[in-house]
């Protein structure tokens, strides 16, 4: 949503401020179906939000503070995150597979062995980098979170594995958004356009999603994600 918004014409502190809202209220839902089904690990989700939480807040508000907000660096520094970003996440959704081979193998041996013994240590650091990423460019807390949490908990079945991704993506993208809000860059109009034009897409999508090989539909989320990371890499 963010680099789409920055094609329009959006500065990107609004852009990113309005999209972490956005996502905020959209996967709310999500998080409440995956939670009625039985899908989510609050103690995992805790863990993610006891490092990512404290560090967005943090950002807010020793980073990303007035002086900062107020030079010319600032959209600099966001729009560098957001390309940084788009190209990781592009990257994790290359190897994802591959990656999940090894960590349900247990390859290496070694490292998957610190992996499972720091498990919760590792959950918690692992929250803090979601932290920085999502506050300072929105994008992390999807497709890269989850395949991060597909190596450090192989053996979790996928569905969990998303609905935990989903379920922390909500307090971590409100309250990231909520310090953009308070800074004046959220677009409350936008925000609104968003969510209402967002009813119908989702419908429309699920329909065409259904006719359209997966395999196609990752080959192409990755290349949009690659373009546009390497677009505002070197904007």
């Amino acid at each position: 949503m963010t680099p789409l918004l920055l094609l329009f014409g959006y500065p990107a502190p609004i852009a990113i401020g309005t999209d972490l809202l956005y996502a905020a209220l959209t996967k709310a839902s999500g998080a409440l179906v995956h939670h009625r089904s039985g899908n989510v690990n609050w103690h995992v989700v805790g863990l993610l939000a006891l490092g990512s939480v404290p560090t967005s807040i943090l950002l807010h508000g020793l980073v990303l503070d007035i002086s900062v907000r107020d030079s010319a660096k600032f959209e600099e520094l966001l729009t560098s995150s957001l390309g940084a970003m788009l190209i990781l996440t592009a990257t994790m959704l290359i190897f994802r597979e591959k990656l999940r081979f090894n960590a349900v193998n247990d390859r290496p041996e070694r490292l998957m062995g610190l992996l499972h013994k720091h498990r919760s240590g590792v959950t918690c650091l692992m929250g803090v980098i979601l932290g920085i990423c999502v506050t300072l460019s929105s994008v992390g807390a999807g497709a890269f979170c989850a395949a991060i949490l597909l190596i450090i908990y192989s053996k979790i079945p996928v569905i969990q594995i998303i609905a935990i991704d989903i379920a922390h993506a909500v307090p971590l993208t409100f309250i990231a958004g909520l310090g953009y809000l308070i800074a004046g860059y959220v677009d409350l109009v936008l925000l609104c356009s968003l969510l209402i034009g967002s009813l119908p897409a989702i419908h429309l999508g699920s329909k065409v999603s259904n006719a359209v090989p997966d395999k196609l539909l990752q080959q192409l989320l990755i290349t949009v994600l690659l373009g546009l990371g390497i677009y505002y890499s070197v904007a």
